[in-house]
């Protein structure tokens, strides 16, 4: 029950986080152009690498060696203690060479960056990693959606230009730090502060640290793609890839919550031996993620076009060219997440991330410097899907004698097949309705979603895929 509520907290933050970015990102289209939001993209994704050195890898490190000690208050209190006192010295070296970026190195991006400065600061008081630990996912989604809507709300009230940009930088930022804050008041009488030694925080950071290596691989072929295509194709081109990317990273939203949620449970069965619990959530996982990644990447292949320009205006229409190849990479990127996050990280597995994530953005870094300066954009779309097919090709390598991946992959095609048939069906009723308007493309998705839903429903009664007793609370199983 309480993992049931966890995702239901996290995924309607998700709902959330992907429905804002409807109100706010066609205004910035607008009034900023391809420029101003490259430009934009190019600062706010080298801060969120500096952020992501600062917390060092804590979101699977610090989540899982919480989960396994949650029961026991004095190991509880000395892991937070030592993990956190680590943190804060890392993210204080962090943030020495943040400024000394900003003042040496920075160059259009420069008064943008420096009003991201306080997402560097965050880190010293970033404690998600423990909250989830914790089970306690409730003030995250909470302190995320405030954030969200105060950031929202100055785009409106202070955004006329490219150059109010750092306007919107400092509220984001500035919104942050308040929530992380917040959140440290979520932890009061579950966690008590204790002194501990140098010797004591420091033995979590050779473990950290090599977790974090995936973290950091990851950034590279999700993060630097941006900084790659507004460095060598320029900021237009990183423009369209970031509205295109922008639409795609929300959904992929709805994984991360779900993964989230299941690795702090996955790792507490794992100690209490209940082994065969995780592998039987799994088998449901791969169901109801493969489920909503096809009906994403389907849905997206039969609206883009008609999205885009109504969305992002028709100066951003190419980007519907980028979004849907770009797509298919939420497949892989679900497979891989229920494999890492519900089985690879609770079993400490790490050096089974680091080799997958590393081999991808080694591919994701040559397709990348081969394509972009020929393809521009594109060719960051090819570098990102070689990059994720790559990551669940190295683990089923060191798992395929361990998991049941024949199963998992008769799974996704099942529903690929069901997106398939959705797609083709809302393509011909497209032909019905050439105008383009919300009222068309509301009732193609409409349509579409209907149609994959009654299709999913008939393969799992037919299959017998018991994922609608496994959600819904116990009183209501039997009826």
């Amino acid at each position: 029950m309480n993992a049931r509520k966890n995702t239901l907290y996290n995924v309607a933050y998700r709902v959330f986080s992907i429905f804002l970015p409807l109100v706010t990102a066609p205004y910035i289209a607008r009034t900023c152009g391809q420029t101003g939001v490259g430009t934009y993209a190019h600062a706010w994704n080298i801060s969120y690498i500096f952020v992501l050195i600062g917390t060092l890898g804590l979101e699977n490190y610090g989540v899982r060696a919480i989960s396994r000690v949650r029961d026991n208050p004095r190991e509880l209190n000395h892991t937070f203690s030592a993990i956190w006192r680590m943190q804060r010295i890392v993210a204080f070296a962090t943030l020495i060479v943040w400024f000394g970026y900003v003042a040496f190195v920075a160059g259009e991006e420069k008064t943008i960056a420096l009003s991201l400065s306080m997402m560097s600061i965050s880190c010293l008081v970033n404690l998600d990693w423990c909250l989830m630990g914790l089970d306690q996912f409730r003030p995250i989604a909470v302190r995320n959606t405030c954030v969200k809507l105060l950031a929202a709300a100055c785009v409106f009230l202070f955004i006329h230009g490219p150059e109010d940009l750092w306007v919107y930088g400092f509220a984001w930022s500035l919104a942050t730090l308040l929530g992380c804050l917040s959140c440290m008041f979520s932890l009061r009488g579950r966690v008590h502060l204790e002194r501990v030694t140098l010797k004591d925080a420091f033995q979590h950071f050779p473990p950290c640290a090599y977790l974090f290596v995936s973290v950091i691989a990851v950034s590279v072929y999700r993060t630097m793609d941006k900084v790659m295509v507004g460095s060598i194709a320029g900021m237009a081109q990183n423009g369209l890839y970031e509205n295109a990317e922008k639409i795609i990273y929300c959904l992929s939203g709805f994984i991360s919550a779900f993964g989230n949620v299941m690795m702090p449970r996955a790792s507490h069965l794992l100690s209490t031996g209940k082994e065969d619990e995780i592998l039987r959530t799994m088998e449901l996982s791969m169901h109801l993620v493969m489920c909503m990644v096809c009906a994403m990447a389907f849905g997206i292949l039969a609206v883009a076009d008609r999205f885009t320009p109504l969305f992002y205006g028709n100066d951003f229409l190419p980007s519907a060219d980028l979004m849907i190849p770009l797509s298919f990479s939420l497949l892989m990127i679900g497979f891989a997440n229920v494999i890492r996050m519900q089985w690879i990280l609770p079993h400490a597995n790490d050096r089974i991330v680091i080799r997958s994530v590393l081999s991808g953005a080694c591919v994701n870094l040559i397709v990348n410097f081969a394509l972009i300066p020929s393809l521009g954009a594109m060719g960051a779309v090819i570098g990102t899907l070689f990059a994720e097919l790559t990551v669940p090709l190295v683990q089923y390598l060191h798992l395929k004698k361990t998991l049941p991946y024949s199963r998992y992959l008769k799974t996704l095609l099942v529903y690929c097949l069901i997106g398939f048939i959705m797609y083709l069906a809302v393509h011909f009723l497209a032909l019905l309705f050439p105008a383009n308007t919300w009222g068309t493309l509301f009732v193609l998705v409409l349509a579409g979603g209907v149609i994959y839903g009654i299709l999913c429903l008939t393969y799992w009664h037919v299959g017998h895929v018991q994922i609608l007793a496994r959600l819904l609370p116990e009183k209501f199983r039997k009826h």
